[in-house]
Parts: C-alpha cells; structure tokens; sequence
C-alpha cells in the first residue's frame, strides 16, 4: 500500500515547524532500512506548509497518508497524539461560506464526492507545542526531544505493511 507522509507546519515559527523536523528525520532514516534488505520503499515523504483543500490535492492516489503536525494540547510540550482524522474535530464545520477555510475532513469529503481517488485511512501525529508564533528555526527543546520519538512512531505505524519484496 502506497503511503504519503506529510510534515505540515511553518519551519520558520519555531515549534511550529516541528512537522517538517520529524518529516526530515525520516527521509534520513527510511533509505537506511531499506539499503541491504532487498526491499523497495513504498513511502513518499513531503514537508507542506499548507492545509484543507490545498493540502487534499496532494493526497489523490495514496490509499494511506500519515501527517505530522504541531498541535495546541492541554499537555506537556513535546507530548506526542496519534489519532485518525476521523477522530479529530471538524474545526471549520461551521465555515461553509468560503472554501478557503475548509477543514481537510471537508476538503477529503468533496475531493471523494468529485471522484478524486482519497485515502480512506488518513492518520495524525500531533506533538503539543505552545511557542509557534516567533520567528526562528529552533524547536524549544521539549519538542526537539520529541522528533526522534514522532519518527518511531511513524515508522512503527508503517511496518511491514510499506514493504515489499522485489
């Protein structure tokens, strides 16, 4: 199964960018499991800085997408969620009267309505950041020390199921 997976987020806001630094991790490490194996990778990597109908368009023709981003919790910096998005609130529900606001939950419905081949299983990755409105490159250091963890998880939730025998 052919999996697309998307670190979103601003990497100049600081813990904002922290989607793109897992995003990175990864493509580091994916070829590294794959270099002697005798395996072919079927796991696309992007850094996207884009939501809702835009962010939609490049998830046509991947049954499965994986997106990593900066959430606002209730918990301790660098605090890790992984939840399906159907799991997650419809934020923009109420938002009908532009489709420049639409949620992805909403832009994947219509993408599916037109005939878009969709991912039906999209999950979330979402690490609890609070500073992502100063400009800077830096991770605070809670959320730096939860990049390499983001990335197991992902690529735990991937297993054996992106692989595939030549």
């Amino acid at each position: 199964m052919k999996t697309l997976v998307v670190g979103l987020g601003n990497p100049i806001l600081g813990d904002d960018g922290v989607g793109w630094k897992v995003a990175e991790e990864l493509k580091q490490r994916l070829p590294a499991l794959f270099e002697n194996g005798g395996r072919e990778m079927k796991v696309d990597v992007e850094c996207l800085s884009l939501g809702g109908i835009s962010l939609m368009e490049h998830l046509i023709g991947y049954p499965r997408a994986i997106l990593i981003d900066s959430f606002a919790l209730d918990e301790p910096l660098g605090s890790i969620l992984m939840l399906r998005l159907d799991d997650l609130s419809n934020y923009s529900a109420y938002h009908t009267t532009s489709p420049h606001d639409t949620s992805l939950q909403n832009a994947i419905a219509m993408g599916k309505a037109l005939g878009a081949k969709l991912p039906d299983d999209v999950m979330v990755v979402g690490i609890a950041t609070k500073r992502v409105h100063e400009f800077g490159e830096e991770l605070s250091p809670p959320v730096a020390e939860a990049v390499p963890l983001a990335a197991k998880f992902v690529l735990d939730s991937l297993g054996e199921k992106e692989m595939v025998k030549k």
